[in-house]
């Protein structure tokens, strides 16, 4: 018994010991070099950030070497100046997924990092970089560390998915329930046409329940914070906001009119029914009559007041070019507005033929739930 016990013993010894090194073993091949050089960017670059998704900055090292000879993965890593990069701010792997000794960084990143590094919008600040290496455990830190000097973005490196219009003076008024939601043009670009009051306050939300953030703008800028806007003239405006680079421009709408190509003059006015929305009731439509047949062209004009003060015309017509009258049949995307020339025989739409000689109701439709479009219906004969 006490000979198969020792057996057992040895054995036992045996197997712990071989797992011990298949263990050493495998945690030996893990071992990588730290990073000795810095190749791109040079110590201390200066980069003003750009809104342009294509805008980047290219970071690149000496590579590491692994003790199994196998790819090494690397990290670069951000910190605030004075930082050691125990908790670094941002880390993100190189390109291809950590296993090119390089990485591409747009400026849009660097800007979040920056704001990670209390740097406020549109303001310069340093941060500091370097490389870690590894084999995905046992990582180092590279020999080097290196400045970077970064002029912000105006704008937001955090963009809300949605915005809206909310507040006394704007035409939800204050129960946030209510706002309006901004129709999104661009990445981090919104539009609203909507009516504000006079010395009212209002702000803009990227929600319209709970505690959403909150934003205002101020002399042409948009800025987060619980401060309020207000307008001078109550009436209805163009608001585009660019949270990329935190940019507020107002446009007033003060005419809205359907424009009849043959005659080269407005027919009539629109008024505005809110949310966006502008209709004419029961206008009389009458094609003019050419040698080689009725002519029934038509356009829209808005007449604006831009942040200058200046009066101008916009001209809004036929988001997809036609040339043939409405039917029945025709698809919705006949009637889509979008800018267009002020030549009067372009990017025209027709009237279906049976608007001739007929009594009609024009709704124009600047909301943010779709395509801006327009619609045309008869509701009697002349």
């Amino acid at each position: 018994m006490k000979k198969i016990l020792f057996k057992l013993t040895v054995l036992s010894s045996l197997i712990f010991a071989f797992l011990g090194c298949e263990e050493d073993e495998h945690l030996r091949d893990t071992n990588v070099t730290a990073v000795n050089a810095f190749y791109e960017p040079a110590d201390g670059k200066s980069v003003v950030l750009q809104s342009s998704a294509s805008a980047s900055v290219y970071f690149e090292w000496e590579p590491a070497k692994a003790e199994d000879s196998g790819m090494v993965l690397y990290e670069v890593a951000f910190d605030v100046e004075g930082g050691d990069f125990t908790n670094p701010i941002y880390k993100m792997a190189s390109d291809n997924t950590g296993g090119y000794n390089h990485a591409t960084i747009s400026h849009k990143q660097l800007n979040k990092i920056g704001e990670l590094a209390g740097i406020p919008s549109a303001e310069t600040g340093t941060l500091i970089w370097t490389v870690f290496s590894s084999k995905g455990i046992n990582e180092l830190q590279a020999n080097e560390i290196r400045t970077i000097e970064i002029t912000r973005l105006a704008g937001f490196a955090d963009v809300p998915v949605d915005v809206y219009v909310t507040g006394e003076g704007s035409e939800g008024g204050d129960d946030l329930s209510q706002a309006s939601l901004m129709k999104g043009t661009a990445v981090g670009e919104y539009e609203i046409y909507t009516k504000l009051t006079a010395g009212e306050a209002y702000y803009f939300t990227d929600a319209n329940s709970g505690t959403p953030r909150q934003f205002y703008t101020e002399n042409g800028l948009l800025k987060e914070g619980e401060s309020t806007s207000t307008v001078a003239e109550t009436g209805v405006y163009r608001i585009n906001l660019d949270f990329n680079v935190g940019s507020a421009v107002y446009t007033q709408i003060t005419d809205v009119q359907l424009f009849f190509s043959p005659l080269n003059t407005a027919l009539f006015s629109l008024d505005y029914q809110g949310s966006g929305v502008w209709k004419a009731n029961s206008e009389p439509i009458e094609f003019k009559q050419e040698s080689w047949g009725r002519d029934e062209r038509y356009k829209f004009t808005l007449t604006t007041i831009n942040s200058a003060g200046d009066t101008v015309t916009e001209w809004w017509g036929t988001l997809n070019s036609t040339d043939s009258r409405p039917n029945a049949d025709s698809p919705d995307s006949y009637y889509y507005m979008a800018p267009a020339t002020d030549d009067i025989w372009s990017d025209k739409w027709k009237f279906a033929g049976e608007m001739d000689m007929a009594i009609v109701d024009v709704t124009v439709y600047f909301t943010a739930d779709g395509p801006y479009t327009h619609k045309i219906e008869k509701v009697g004969d002349q």
